[in-house]
């Protein structure tokens, strides 16, 4: 089911065959561990068995003369970097001796898998055997490992440098709190004195990673002239080489990265893993180096998203306006700062228009990865706590749950909670089309034996843009080879190029869309956020202009016209005065040579005006009451795309992030010894949901177009993942009568909470 805005699109709107799919069904498609270069040899990582510890010395000297041991990286080898913000690249600013350590401790390790060298040798069996004669000496420190303990006064300290972050300035001791951000609209106080209703809540949730398939991977190739060259799958290839040439202190033009095809990687594929220290490795050995995670190091060592701690509270009047909402929100940063907590305050409460409220943010540091991105980051753990508290005052004031969530829903002109008006949103179409869904008002049937229940929730993303590239070169058959800097994470090539070959009027089948590496293409940033199909449709849009105006220059020329007298409409050119006069896009194409050289369209664009999406979630859920397992009866999704370019992807990227969202409600947490082991760091025991796990999820897409983007496009990817948490929460309330404020919600937490065994 789709609503659809009216349209005359030839492309936009359309389920083409996508470019990638033969490569990707047949096999053929390469991805990073697929390159194989002459003389390569293989490297490996050693990383701490400490969570926590001062590293005392390091010694190479057996590894070193071992005759299969070809090159050996440390943190030495790594460029001195300052502890304190600054840039890494494209006017992105970080701590960059964090950036640094991530990659190779230097004086610390922070978690159990933090790399300390790595090995370079013949075969990966070598590499692996050899790790062992690398000899390090430890000072093992406590540790620590959950939002709330890493927040006590008598925690250990991670970092010394990191100074008690408060709103009124730094204090002089250490402190695990690396940063706190607060949001204040109106006056709280008031706010909650209006309010005839009160209700706060406590939730945690644990530590999950986004589950992506493939592992990170790096293939570097140093040249004798001091050039790199490095072939990986990542989500932003521009992102790595900022970050290598960082880390290693050369210049990004003597960097070259290599997108290959991604196998997943819902955030987690941003940061730099692999890709300098393989570049170290062939730079000392002389040779091509391969480098690939096992799934245990990727669970173990690249970054999650956050544990947290929250505390929500809102008020609302007898007829459920709400009057004040209040948030402290702990988020875990892993082994260096940085956690989503951002995300989680500017989004939780976006969905209502409230006129006072109060967020805190705090932003700490524990002996874990170093957490990353997870499609709309920090935004899904703050509507846990927003819609399950949502749905309990509609519960105790007796008032229909969409109804209240559509009496204070946000509108164009709303102030959200980091001061921004809203333009022109979705909120209430998305919320007036779950109201009205079968879904909604159909019956759920109980059985003998089980625990029915239904659950509704909300969520928001504010959607990511930046700078993007494209480049058309228009071949003299007619066709189009498209280049464009935003690695395809879901099918963004396809939904690029139906956008160019919206505005020449031509078949997309006609365009070639290829991801450039970072010496053939504009700076382009990171695919994430649901940014792409905005950014870098719009560089296609543009491009496409380019061309467009090329194309009637020739036209012109060919006829001895003015350009003004041309007219171009649906892929041909025409005389206005003369409609004897007329050219298709193929034939201008084809005499191209002749009239002036190639025609080359070309654009680089940093649009604002991404336009924030709303999502919602109706589950219906069976507990079984013997065991607390949950099983998934239907599940459909609302979101709010703006524009749907390809509506076969849309509804791709729906589901997907649905069922992401209900294993991270239901299954998924790191296990962790007290050591600081992850104890299921495998996918038979890091329990995701299979297809075996989930019924049907059935997509609806909300079209209300964003004013900000030529088409109307509003990222996708992200905001779906926000509400599944809530939904899934609440459907179990309804089923048991007990509220789950504690995540996972899994088999054996559910029957302790309903059964108090």
């Amino acid at each position: 089911m789709a609503t659809q805005t009216s349209d005359n699109y030839s492309s936009i709107g359309r389920r083409p065959v996508r470019h990638d799919g033969a490569d990707k069904v047949t096999g053929k498609a390469l991805y990073g561990a697929d390159t194989n270069l002459p003389g390569m040899l293989y490297g490996k990582v050693l990383r701490s068995p400490h969570a926590h510890a001062i590293i005392k010395s390091i010694d190479i000297s057996e590894a070193s003369k071992h005759p299969s041991v070809r090159a050996i990286v440390t943190s030495d080898d790594l460029a001195p970097l300052p502890d304190k913000n600054s840039e890494i690249g494209e006017d992105l600013y970080a701590n960059a001796k964090y950036v640094s350590d991530r990659i190779l401790a230097s004086d610390k390790v922070l978690f159990k898998g933090h790399p300390v060298a790595a090995i370079a040798a013949d075969s990966l069996h070598d590499a692996e055997e050899l790790l062992e004669l690398i000899k390090i000496e430890y000072e093992v420190l406590p540790s620590v490992f959950d939002v709330e303990s890493a927040m006590a006064d008598d925690a250990p300290i991670l970092h010394e440098t990191i100074k008690a972050a408060s709103l009124s300035g730094e204090t002089a001791s250490g402190s695990n709190i690396a940063s706190h951000e607060q949001y204040v609209l109106g006056n709280i106080e008031e706010g909650f004195k209006d309010a005839d209703l009160i209700v706060e809540r406590e939730f945690r949730t644990k530590t999950v990673h986004q589950g992506y398939i493939e592992p990170q991977n790096a293939t570097a190739s140093w040249r004798s002239d001091n050039h790199v060259t490095i072939w990986c799958s990542s989500q932003g290839h521009f992102g790595i080489r900022d970050q290598v040439a960082t880390v290693l202190d050369m210049p990004v033009s003597q960097v070259t990265i290599v997108p290959m095809e991604i196998g997943g990687g819902f955030g987690g594929k941003l940061p730099a893993y692999l890709e300098p220290v393989a570049a170290l490795l062939s730079q000392k050995s002389g040779s091509p180096v391969k480098m690939f995670m096992t799934r245990a190091e990727v669970i173990e060592a690249t970054g999650p998203t956050s544990g947290s701690y929250v505390k929500v509270k809102i008020g609302v009047t007898n007829t459920g306006m709400i009057t004040a909402a209040q948030g402290y929100l702990a988020f875990e940063a892993g082994a260096f700062p940085g956690s989503p907590i951002g995300g989680a305050t500017a989004c939780m409460l976006s969905p209502y228009d409230i006129k006072n409220l109060t967020l805190d943010g705090y932003d700490v540091v524990d002996n874990k990865p170093k957490t990353t991105a997870y499609r709309a980051p920090g935004a899904p753990i703050g509507a846990l706590a927003v819609e399950t508290i949502m749905d309990e005052i509609a519960e105790k004031l007796n008032i229909d749950r969409m109804d209240l969530r559509l009496m204070n829903g946000a509108k164009e002109g709303s102030r959200r909670a980091d001061g921004v008006v809203n333009p022109k949103i979705g909120m209430i179409e998305t919320a007036e089309i779950v109201k009205a869904h079968d879904h909604y008002n159909s019956k759920l049937d109980q059985v003998p034996g089980k625990l029915r229940g239904r659950g509704v929730a909300m969520g928001y993303w504010r959607n990511n843009t930046g700078p993007a590239a494209c480049i058309a070169t228009v071949t003299p058959d007619g066709n189009v080879n498209l280049s464009e800097g935003s690695v395809d994470v879901g099918g963004s090539r396809t939904a690029i190029a139906q956008q160019l070959a919206e505005v020449l009027g031509i078949p997309v089948e006609d365009v070639n869309p290829q991801v450039a590496d970072t010496d053939s293409i504009g700076y382009t940033s990171v695919t994430g956020g649901s940014g792409v199909a905005f950014k870098s449709g719009w560089a296609a849009y543009e491009a496409a202009q380019h061309v467009k105006t090329q194309v009637i220059e020739r036209a012109a020329l060919i006829w001895d016209a003015d350009t003004d007298e041309i007219e171009y409409e649906q892929g041909t050119v025409r005389h206005k005065s003369d409609p004897e006069l007329s050219l298709t896009f193929k034939e201008v194409a084809s005499g191209s040579n002749n009239t002036g050289g190639p025609i080359v369209g070309s654009a680089g664009v940093n649009p604002v005006g991404a336009g924030g999406s709303y999502a919602a979630m109706i589950i219906d859920l069976e507990i079984d009451k013997e065991t607390g397992k949950t099983d998934i009866l239907r599940c459909t999704t609302f979101t709010d795309v703006g524009k749907a370019i390809h509506p076969d992807y849309v509804e791709g990227q729906i589901q997907g992030a649905s069922a992401q969202g209900i294993g991270w409600a239901l299954n998924e947490e790191y296990f962790m010894s007290d050591d600081g082991k992850v104890l299921n760091s495998s996918l038979l025991d890091y329990r995701m949901p299979t297809s075996l796990d989930m019924p049907m999820i059935e997509p609806v897409i909300v079209e209300v177009p964003n004013p900000g983007h030529p088409f109307g496009v509003r990222g996708v990817g992200e905001s779906p993942l926000v509400p599944p948490l809530a939904a899934v929460a609440n459907a179990i309330y309804n089923a048991t009568g007990v509220r789950m404020n504690e995540l996972p919600m899994s088999p054996g937490a559910i029957k302790k909470a309903t059964t108090n065994e």
